[in-house]
Parts: structure tokens; sequence; C-alpha cells
């Protein structure tokens, strides 16, 4: 006999609680911090794996592993119980930052980073989680909220490891991560509801449709497209942070370029804001601002020498890619409400190969022509962004002259 399937019925934005909304901004930080704590301790680790060029390639390794679980993991989602596999992923990723810390050479240091970053991906099945949970007009305030805690995370997780690396060694930071993952599966054991899956749906079908998805959803790809390229741009700033702050120019530590991320924390105050600048008036202006203000921070970056300089560009750098961030996943949560994880995989996939691939010739330009050539990487990255949102422009307005001539 054919199995009766039941759904529960979806919660309303209302019914989840301040608290739970809270306690999923929370643990989304927890999560997405861990591809980050390499960052500011790059200098430390390349000088323990003196000679051994993989060590230069662990936050690309860590990006990388982050896009695999994106494309592998995030469309479980939409056919599982999310609440069990949030809970499951963050006691993987505490198994995954274990033996980072354990790592006896760069090659397994890159391959613990990779599957750290794919663990860390849990962060990715609560986004999509909170904005099923929310009203369609309470959605980006939702999303706001939730990457609020993101954003922090990112930023935070800089300044922690900064100094963690700095007095402590770097493997200090990765055994201390073993605990908050632990702590944030017990917090989304305690906090999430428990909802029937969105859809019954194969894992190799739900992979397959991914294609789908893509080839349907012209918004999906622009959204995607543009996201890649400004987070590329805002990885490629990050991972030559501590080599550009140790060098000649600051001869600053580790902790010193993990401040930054305080610094970079005002940038906070975007996602709240323009989860609800979205509500109210579409996230496509937001997403242009966005843009600007990273190309900015890039300009600022290149002409000016200085920390101050640095200071004010890290404000921009990251309120900007923020704006831009929540608006995309704002127009991408309104294509298909059954298939918000696989639309999120797609985004967040392309997202995050675009910062692999940023990390990885921002290592390049770093060591062929120092910082001016990581500031001209950075520029040229938000150019491409802007450039495939004027794309999707024109073709917006063609395509409402056709409405308009046919009627």
């Amino acid at each position: 006999m054919k199995a009766v399937e039941t759904k529960q019925p979806v919660a309303r934005a209302g019914e989840i609680g301040r608290g739970t909304l809270l306690a999923m901004a929370a643990a989304t930080g927890i999560a997405v911090a861990n591809i980050y704590y390499n960052q500011p301790m790059l200098g430390l680790i390349e000088r323990e794996f003196h000679g051994q060029a993989a060590a230069g390639y662990v936050p690309t390794a860590t990006q990388l592993g982050y896009a695999l679980g994106l494309f592998f993991l995030v469309p479980l989602g939409d056919i599982h119980r999310r609440r069990t596999l949030i809970i499951a992923q963050f006691v993987l990723l505490a198994a995954a930052l274990a033996a980072t810390a354990l790592a006896p050479s760069a090659i397994w240091l890159a391959i613990t980073s990779l599957l750290t970053g794919a663990g860390a991906t849990v962060a990715q099945q609560i986004v999509p989680f909170a904005a099923s949970l929310a009203s369609a007009k309470r959605r980006g305030a939702t999303i706001g909220t939730v990457m609020s805690g993101l954003l922090l995370g990112i930023l935070f997780s800089r300044t922690l490891s900064g100094f963690v690396g700095e007095h402590a060694g770097w493997r200090a930071m990765f055994w201390l991560g073993v605990p908050l993952a632990l702590v944030a599966a017990l917090l989304m054991a305690v906090a999430l509801p428990d909802h029937a899956a969105a859809s019954r749906m194969g894992y190799h079908t739900a992979l397959r449709s991914l294609a789908t998805l893509w080839m349907r959803q012209p918004a999906l790809r622009t959204s995607t497209l543009v996201q890649a390229a400004l987070f590329g741009s805002f990885s490629a700033f990050w991972t030559i942070l501590a080599l550009y702050l140790q060098g000649p120019q600051f001869h600053l530590g580790a902790d010193v370029a993990g401040l930054f991320g305080v610094v970079g924390a005002v940038g906070v105050l975007a996602a709240p804001f323009t989860g609800k600048a979205a509500d109210r008036r579409g996230p496509h202006v937001m997403i242009w601002l966005g843009a600007t203000l990273v190309l900015l921070a890039w300009v600022i970056f290149g002409l000016w020498a200085t920390l101050a300089a640095l200071a004010l560009g890290v404000v921009l750098l990251d309120f900007g890619i923020q704006s831009a961030l929540i608006s995309n996943q704002h127009i991408i949560f309104a294509l298909d409400p059954e298939a918000r994880s696989r639309v999120n995989t797609i985004f967040m996939t392309g997202m995050f190969l675009g910062g692999a691939f940023g990390s990885a010739v921002a290592t390049f330009a770093w060591t062929t022509h120092h910082w001016i050539g990581v500031s001209c990487l950075g520029g040229a990255l938000v150019v491409v962004a802007l450039a495939v949102k004027a794309l999707e422009y024109r073709s917006r307005r063609a395509a409402k002259a056709a409405v308009a001539l046919n009627q």
C-alpha cells in the first residue's frame, strides 16, 4: 500500500517567536564563522608549514568545501526535516574542526579545511528555513535578522581567531570551534520547530532539478552571478589583509588583522535595514547601492595606504556586500516556495565559487603585484557585477516595452 504523505502546516513568521528567530541568527553566525577562522591566521599557518605551498591555499580550500557542501548537502533541506539535518550537520562540523586542529601537514590541513567548509553550510540550511517560516510581507525583515547573525559570525570570527591565533596558536582556535559547534547543535535542538519536508522527491531528482531551476529562472541566474562577483571581491580583501598588514607598510600581527572584523561589524546595520528596505521598495535599488559601495571601498583601498583608509573601506565593503546579499536573497526566495533550499543551493554555490576564485586569484595577485594588484582585482570583480546587473536592467526594460506595445 502506498504511504500517504502528511504535511505539517508551515508556520508564519509571527508564530516563530522572536527568541527562536534570534537563536537561528546566532547559530547561523556560529556556523559561517568556521570558514573565516583561517584568514587572519594565514601568516601563522604558513610559518608553521614553511615551504609547503598548500598552506597558502587553505582559505581557498575552505571556501571550495563550502561550495561543494552547498551543492550536495543543502538540497536535502527540501526533502528532509530541516531541524534534524541542522542538528546532525553541526555535530559533523565539530568533528571536522577537531580534525583540522590535529592536521600534521599543509596538505592534510587543506583537506580538513575543505571538510570544515562543507560542514559550515549548515548556515544555509537555517536561512531558507527562516524564509519559509516568514510571511511574504515580513520575508525581507526575517532574512535580515538571520543575516545579521551571519554577518556578525563572519566579522567577529576574524577578530576572535586573530586574537586566539596570536596568543595561543592557530590550532587552539579550531579546538575552540568544537564546543561552539556543539552548543549550536543543542541550541537548535531546543529552539527549532519540527516541520515536514517541503517535497518528497528523491535526492538524485532534487540534484537534477537544480539544472532545471537554473534554466527556468533568469532572476536566479542574475542574482547568482552578481553575488558571485561581489563575494569574490570580498574574499580577495579578507584573504590578503593579514599578509598586507604584516608587511613592511604596517608590521602588524594577526590579532590586528582580526580587529578589522570589529570595524566591519558596523556593516551589520545593513542587514535589518536592507531587509526592510527590500520589503518596502523592492530589492533592485539596494543591490545597485551595495555594489557601488563595494567599488568605492576598493578605490579607497588602492589609493590610500593608511589604517584609517582601511577602516573606512572595511565598513563600506561589508555594508555593501550585505546590502546586495540580502536583496538578492529576497529575490530568489520568492521564486518557488517548494524549492527554497535548492534555489539557495544554486545561489550560494555560485557565490562561494566566486569567493574561492577571488581568494585564489588574490593570492596570485599578491605574489606578483602586491596590494595594488589585489586592489585592481577587487575593483574589476565589482565592475563585472555591475555589468551583469545592467544587462538584466536592459532586459527587464525591453520586456516591459514589448508588453506595452502588445496592449
